[in-house]
């Protein structure tokens, strides 16, 4: 049984005296027995810097796999020595002393060693993201007053772009081999910058978290007694380098001796995911709820996980349909874990569950207080809220973030001094709480604006600000809208003003052009006037739910011609929730986002028995442009001789309907 000890079935002394859950410390106490070997993360190895941490794990790990994807693999000492390179490459670029440093690289391996390498030159690391609108990257760069970029050859043309001549760049993959390769040897203190990560700004800006090194060790030192990370540990990536998440994977892996598997989701999607976490023999699994339920929804159910031990949620309220998932899906081996965290103080409670855990409500609980960090509930008026009551959850420790970057006053409003001294200090999460009994935590959403999107933090407020500024809206407000089984997807209500009615591809082409594609609204809705409350503020609760009903688009509606594409209408229809679909629609249009692309995909997989590859999904997202990639799929599988009469079945398409395909007249005979 997962809840019995490691000495043959009793139960032993539960390792974790604080909890008061016998539950929980049971559960705790299997993962105890099932990771066998395991180094503690003492508190007095985050006195000193996240390179030191590394170089350590590099003389006890020196050709052990350190990342690993499908195309690169290194090993510590090949990820140690390309750091160096590039340390020494931005040192003789800015010369000495802490300033931030960019990131903009398509390659996984290179972006690691380069976060490493500024680290090591004594810097501070910013990630830009090749996906992300050139405007929104520009204000990362010049928010954080970054002077050089690092790139590599996918994404140099953009870097020069965005360099312009402000600022330099340095390739990467071009031109450090004559460099050293050794230590550079730099003292950093434990409170120097480490990193700076933007999140969504309520005034209509980002703003930018600062961690030190200090900070980033006791979280990863949490993170790894937490969960038993190990040298035998091999760590899912799936998260962007923007993400808070993202640096915990990388750090848990590389501080610990493990090996990071970077998986590209969007390219590949969650239908493939399955297969490669058997292929790889992934231990650790780490997404947000909303990735874990694709993935699941294109299982099989005779798919076994031998090697998975641990699946880690963080980033979005976990449905008690999540556990009975993990519980259907995964073995007595393997436990799940829901954690809370925030981009400034990382992880802050953790829940364990087993297959033998009962959640008896809706929402799983957060769980359990993490070394050095306290969560207080406190009532609008600033008072403790009794056992059982709703609260603010305010989190207090002495290694919170630093503040936001060049933002004082934001920073004073969400942090502040602990009346009990001793360097610790309050955030303020904006986030409500209710804590049981015996200190378990659950948490219960927001009480402002904030929405997360796919574990992207998002405040409504900063694209209502370019709603009505840009687009000439009387009123705007944005909210998250629950469209079912805890998906949350952005709706925009406003009143137009004086312009004429947008379309919904117009508006979101333009926003493209502004925000990352996780804070575009799915649904715009317009109305004569936005519902208010007595006092005159948007009442929210009254805004009427969004139709069903295709939204106005730019392309003329023009229904299915063929039994495909009227199969692949009633796949778009369930996962984007709307009653009519046109064979011109871009999905993404339509609401659609890379997740849901996903689901399609896997739903293709499931009812037909074809794996359509994602890309060619993004290459020509339209109710045309997939069935004809479905054709052209099924004719690399049947012979490539048999595609031209395969392409018959799409009424009016051609083979340059998908980009790298023979245009229509020149398919081979």
């Amino acid at each position: 049984m997962p809840s019995q000890g490691c000495n043959g079935g009793q139960n032993p002394k539960p390792p974790f005296p604080e909890l008061s859950s016998r539950r929980e410390a049971s559960v705790r106490a299997h993962l105890a027995c099932r990771t066998g070997a395991f180094s503690e993360f003492t508190k007095g190895e985050i006195e000193q810097s996240i390179a030191d941490r590394f170089e350590k794990q590099v003389i006890k790990h020196p050709a052990k796999i350190a990342v690993e994807t499908d195309q690169d693999q290194v090993t510590y000492t090949e990820l140690n020595q390309a750091a160096n390179r590039i340390a020494r490459a931005v040192l003789e670029r800015l010369g000495r002393g802490a300033e931030a440093v960019a990131l903009l690289l398509h390659s996984r391996v290179l972006s690691i060693a380069a976060m490493l390498g500024v680290l090591k030159a004594g810097k501070f690391y910013v990630p830009l993201e090749p996906s992300y609108p050139p405007l929104r990257n520009r204000y990362l760069l010049d928010d954080s007053r970054a002077r050089c970029i690092l790139t590599d050859r996918n994404s140099v043309a953009l870097a020069q772009e965005l360099a312009q001549e402000d600022r330099s760049w340095i390739q990467l993959d071009d031109g450090q081999a004559d460099l050293a390769s050794d230590n550079v040897g730099l003292r950093i203190s434990p409170d120097d910058y480490a990193y700076v990560l933007y999140t969504s700004g309520s005034t209509g800006e980002p703003k930018g978290v600062i961690q030190n090194h200090r900070n980033v060790l006791h979280f990863i030192m949490n993170y790894t007694n937490g969960l038993h990370i190990g040298a035998e540990d091999r760590l899912s990536l799936l998260y962007t380098w923007g993400n808070s998440a993202a640096a915990m994977d990388t750090f848990a892996a590389l501080l610990n001796g493990a090996s990071l598997h970077p998986f590209r989701l969007r390219e590949e999607g969650t239908g493939r995911l399955g297969k490669w976490l058997i292929d790889e023999q992934i231990t650790v699994y780490h997404s947000v709820p909303s990735v874990f339920r694709s993935f699941v929804s294109s299982l099989g159910g005779q798919e076994e996980f031998p090697a998975l031990r641990l699946i880690d949620f963080g980033g979005e309220s976990v449905l008690q349909t999540d556990v009975e998932s993990y519980q259907r899906h995964f073995s007595r081996d393997c436990i799940l874990v829901n954690g809370f965290g925030t981009t400034e103080i990382n992880v802050t409670r953790q829940y364990f569950i087993d297959q033998d855990t009962e959640v008896s409500g809706a929402l799983v609980p957060i769980g359990y207080p993490v070394k050095d960090t306290e969560v207080l509930l406190l009532s609008d008026s600033g008072e403790e809220v009794e056992t059982g009551g709703v609260g603010e959850i305010r989190i207090e420790s002495s290694y919170l973030a630093l503040g936001y970057l060049g933002k004082p006053d934001v920073t004073n409003a969400a942090f502040s001094a602990s009346p009990r001294g001793g360097g610790r200090r309050i955030y303020r999460t904006g986030d409500l709480g209710r804590m049981d009994r015996d200190g378990c935590l659950t948490h219960l959403g927001r009480k402002d604006n904030q929405v997360k999107i796919r574990g992207h933090r998002v405040e409504a407020g900063e694209i209502e600000v370019v709603l009505r500024g840009r687009f000439g809206m009387e009123d705007a407000v944005v909210v998250g809208w629950d469209f079912g089984g805890g998906e949350q997807r952005l709706v925009a209500y406003f009143v137009r003003g004086r312009q004429p009615e947008p379309n919904q591809s117009a508006l979101r082409n333009s926003l493209a052009k502004i925000f990352p594609d996780y804070m575009i609204p799915s649904v715009f809705v317009m109305l004569e006037a936005l519902p208010k409350t007595p006092n005159g503020k948007v009442d929210r609760r009254a805004l009427p739910a969004p139709a069903a009903s295709r939204p106005k688009l730019e392309t003329v509606f023009v229904g299915p011609r063929s039994p495909l594409e009227e199969r692949l209408a009633g796949i778009w229809k369930e996962v984007l929730r709307i009653d009519e679909v046109g064979v011109h629609d871009s999905f993404f249009d339509l609401g659609g986002n890379s997740l849901l692309a996903a689901q399609v995909i896997s739903r293709l997989r499931s009812t037909i028995g074809l794996d359509v590859p994602l890309r060619y999904f993004f290459a020509a997202p339209t109710l045309q442009g997939l069935a004809v990639a479905v054709v052209q799929t099924r004719a690399e599988q049947a012979g490539v001789a048999e595609i031209s009469r395969l392409l018959d079945e799409v009424e009016g398409s051609s083979g340059d309907d998908v980009p790298g395909r023979p245009a229509h007249g020149k398919r081979p005979a």
